[in-house]
């Protein structure tokens, strides 16, 4: 077997052609592309992103919107039509918006509603970018551009010859107000439209400051004309109308505030102030280069690094600010927990499912101080509603299973990002959420916790669905808040959080060598299937399940057989057929087609339950298995085009993914501190760790060709292992791999 599959591996054609390298020679900012993974629907997606003009965490999001309102889609690239210019918190299309409210350019007093008002546009008149947006709207003649801030925006539009030139303002329906202040030039009101996830007491209060005085107004509520200057009511719309000449340009300064409409004019002032579009603009690309030039690549493609940085500027979108700046400079913020205005840090828009993978790990060792923040404001969630997050947007949210905020909290405090006033509070945090489920929130907590903590498993037959999911992940979590009982000295709950760490033995299936639900009477489920989707799993099968055990590989290679059968197993992922069963779901997902088209037999790289398996070919002595399929992922499942990814990219876990790996290493157990080598797809790698401290990874890469590791050195030492630590990235020096064409 192992001759065979290394004549595979070697003898493959890689084609005549080489793709030639290119010298950096643009700005970072400038080889992202916003459009990549908005080529998406319900039905197979390549990322169900969406071009997000923002600030690198920022608060507020704009986009262009094609889809109607209340569409999670709001912008597909196959659409031919934009509705208005949004402001947007949509994390995912599965999760929708909350915050959200449009403002579309038009030329004609009775185009308002979103389909009178919706203008053709085409790609080739679309410049997107993350801190830039333009396109042409035909049906009016008007290029509109915007220019971000973290809380605020500069929209800019060039209109023709015409005296029914206007802008329309949308607060969306389900409860919104709009007023129109001619004296200033300015229109305010706020929306209430949201997805869940809020108290009653939730509004974005939003402030549009135009530099035109407004000629005429007209105000609506849904169809019905409102007369006055103020509309509240269930579907809020304002039209302001000036008369232009031909080239005009009419700027609309805007900012929101989730605390009132006060501190959406102070956020307005702050970050906008006067400065003139051009200006906003120049920050904003300076801000974008600042964040994605912390990591510095060369000898690659065009198209690598575009990729790249595409993938990097996905992973510093999520989660977003939650907190605004108040009136002495401090940080304050809108609860959506409790529906107060409290000091401190918030963040959200971020599901613990997919991020605690890599996504986190990435922000710890390249953007630390981010994260500090971020830890703050989940301290302040516990406080706030008893629970830390698994999935917020912007308060809990019922989606997805597992109690991955332990993986999450547990990774910072351990690599000393978490502010120490905060890891009491933490701990405390970690350990309440064994045992309790959020009252109205099930995947809040544990759920399934009182048999989890009893027979060492989530049963199969009690009702309870995903459940081995639950008891993996669960297992998984123990051992990261037992790293964090270790660094405080508990040692009883090291004892009792180590012992049930090892919980995933019991769903261990000796037959099938595979992970299997599992009875309350502690027999396996019947009948069993290890391609069924869903049922015991959440969006997988027992093939993607059965390595999530990120903790102790050693124990489930055991439990296996030994490296040997467990390396079998691994190659069997990609060998066995595309097969599927989705009777659990009565449909298929779209999860299940993207690893069908994949081509890569059962491995299901678009969603995140395998995304780490291809490196644990380095626990059992095969790292060249790992050095190749990554290589395979990278080069056929990510571009910078429009269909760029092969699945939902999912608030930056999957554009981590291909962000480590490029870099030529992964964190298949992201608390441990260590990370699993791979091959570097750049000649050269400079990360920035802090003041005055670089990380340089170098390869000879001299074809696409050598992507086998022969000798790696750390440091000019040569490396026996597979793997480097946390620490001696953040300490500086060089990583130099010696790669082949050959295992």
């Amino acid at each position: 077997m192992k001759n065979l599959i290394l004549l595979f591996f070697s003898a493959l054609a890689w084609g005549c052609c080489e793709t030639p390298k290119h010298e950096i020679s643009l700005r970072p900012s400038e080889y992202v592309t916003t459009l990549v993974g908005t080529q998406s629907d319900y039905s197979l997606s390549t990322g169900n992103t969406y071009p997000a003009v923002a600030l690198p965490w920022g608060m507020n999001f704009w986009t262009p919107q094609t889809g109607k309102m209340g569409d999670g889609w709001a912008y597909t690239y196959g659409s031919h039509t934009i509705r208005g210019l949004k402001q947007t918190h949509q994390p995912s299309p599965w999760i929708n918006d909350y915050g959200q409210f449009s403002i579309m350019p038009v030329r004609g007093k009775d185009k308002v509603d979103e389909n009178a008002r919706q203008s053709w546009f085409s790609h080739q008149s679309e410049t997107a970018k993350p801190y830039y947006y333009s396109v042409y709207l035909a049906d009016h003649d008007v290029v509109a551009e915007m220019a971000p801030t973290d809380r605020a925006a500069v929209l800019r539009f060039t209109f023709p010859e015409s005296d029914e030139s206007g802008v329309v303002i949308d607060a969306f329906d389900r409860g919104s107000q709009v007023k129109v202040m001619p004296d200033s030039r300015t229109v305010v009101g706020y929306t209430t439209r949201n997805s869940g996830g809020v108290p009653d007491n939730f509004r974005n209060w939003f402030v549009i400051r135009f530099d035109k005085p407004i000629e005429s107004s007209k105000l609506f509520d849904g169809e019905r004309e409102i007369a006055g200057s103020s509309v509240e009511g269930g579907h809020a719309l304002a039209a302001v109308y000036f008369t232009t000449r031909r080239g005009e340009q009419v700027t609309a300064r805007v900012a929101s505030s989730f605390i009132s409409e006060e501190q959406a004019l102070r956020n307005l002032e702050t970050e906008v102030g006067d400065a003139d579009f051009e200006t906003v603009k120049a920050r904003a690309q300076e801000r974008w280069d600042e964040v994605l030039g912390r990591i510095e690549v060369s000898g690659g493609t065009e198209e690598q690094y575009r990729t790249f940085y595409s993938c990097l500027y996905r992973s510093t979108l999520f989660p977003r600010k939650f907190y605004e700046i108040d009136a002495k400079g401090n940080p304050v913020h809108y609860s959506p927990y409790n529906g107060e205005v409290l000091p401190g840090y918030m963040y959200t828009d971020t599901g613990f499912w997919d991020t605690f993978r890599c996504l986190f790990p990435l922000l710890n060792l390249v953007y630390p101080s981010v994260n500090a923040e971020i830890q703050a404001g989940l301290a302040n969630t516990y406080r706030e509603s008893g629970f830390l997050p698994e999935w917020a947007s912007p308060g809990h949210r019922g989606c997805m299973v597992g109690n991955n905020s332990a993986s999450v909290v547990a990774d910072a405090i351990l690599k000393g990002v978490t502010p120490a006033e905060d890891v009491a509070t933490l701990y405390e945090a970690m350990l309440a959420g064994r045992d309790k489920v959020h009252p109205t929130v099930s995947s809040t907590g544990r759920l399934g916790h009182e048999y989890y903590n009893t027979l060492g498993y989530v049963p199969y037959n009690v009702g309870i669905n995903e459940n081995a999911a639950r008891t993996l992940e669960y297992a998984y979590d123990d051992w990261c808040i037992a790293q964090v009982a270790k660094k405080l000295g508990k040692t009883d709950d090291v004892a009792m959080l180590e012992k049930a760490s090892q919980n995933y033995k019991n769903l261990f299936d000796p037959e099938t060598r595979l992970m299997r639900g599992r009875n309350e009477d502690g027999t396996f489920q019947s009948p069993f299937s290890p391609y069924k989707w869903g049922d015991a799993f959440t969006e997988g099968n027992s093939w993607h399940y059965t390595w999530s055990v990120f903790h102790d590989p050693e124990g489930l290679a055991t439990l296996m057989g030994g490296k040997t059968e467990f390396g079998k197993m691994l190659d069997s992922v990609f060998v066995v057929p595309p097969i599927y069963d989705d009777s659990y779901y009565g449909f298929r997902i779209h999860e299940i087609t993207e690893m069908q088209v994949a081509n890569m037999g059962n491995y299901a790289h678009g969603n995140q339950p395998a995304q780490h398996m291809i490196y644990l070919y380095n626990y059992v002595g095969q790292p060249w298995k790992a050095q190749w399929w990554t290589r395979e992922v990278m080069d056929r499942l990510y571009s910078s085009k429009p269909d760029g990814y092969c699945g939902d990219e999912d608030n930056g876990q999957t554009s981590a993914w291909y962000v480590f790996s490029a870099m030529g290493f992964y964190p298949v157990n992201p608390v441990e501190g260590k990370y699993q080598l791979g091959a570097p797809l750049f000649d050269k790698i400079t990360l920035s760790t802090g003041p005055e401290k670089k990380f340089v990874i170098t390869a000879n890469k001299e074809s696409d060709r050598h992507i086998y590791v022969q000798e790696v050195y750390l440091n000019e030492k040569k490396l026996d292992r597979t793997w480097i630590t946390h620490e001696e990235i953040m300490n500086g020096g060089e990583l130099k791999f010696v790669l082949s064409t050959r295992p």
